[in-house]
């Protein structure tokens, strides 16, 4: 119990897993700024990934993060090259999707970016994202995110 409590932490804090806001609420001077949300992550592979969506008005774009689980040991050799499959879907509650990136990459332990699904959706919506990280013998538990878009 305790180990995953601290492999759990460790994860959060390899990830700054805090959610983010870009815009503070009810600041006139950046209300047409983004605004970044990263509210979940999880662990797959044996990684550490999370999802994020940002919004801008009625614009919707999807990014899928993927670092280690926790800090290397002190004097401890880096992780092996690891080849995993990420895939990031974007869609609107309701069942219109906005597309699906799939990438095979290799990781080794510097923090890996998978952007790719983006739209521009009615105000009002609800969009919903999720973050499919696998490799040999670890197969994907998918980190979710839904962000509504009030434009």
């Amino acid at each position: 119990m305790t180990r995953k409590i601290l492999t759990t932490a460790a994860a959060a804090v390899a990830l700054g897993t805090v959610p983010v806001v870009a815009a503070p609420a009810g600041a006139a001077a950046v209300a047409d700024a983004p605004t970044v949300i990263c509210d979940n992550y999880g662990l797959q592979a044996g990684l550490a990934t999370k999802v994020c969506a940002t919004v801008s008005g009625d614009s919707i774009e999807f990014s899928g993060h993927i670092g280690l689980a926790g800090p290397p040991s002190p004097g401890s050799p880096l992780p092996r090259p690891t080849e995993v499959e990420a895939v990031l879907t974007g869609s609107v509650a309701g069942g219109i999707t906005l597309g699906t990136t799939r990438q095979t990459l290799t990781f080794q332990s510097r923090s890996v970016l998978v952007e790719g699904v983006r739209g521009t959706v009615p105000c009002g919506s609800t969009v919903r994202a999720s973050f499919a990280v696998s490799s040999a013998g670890w197969p994907a538990r998918p980190v979710t995110t839904e962000v509504p878009v009030t434009c």
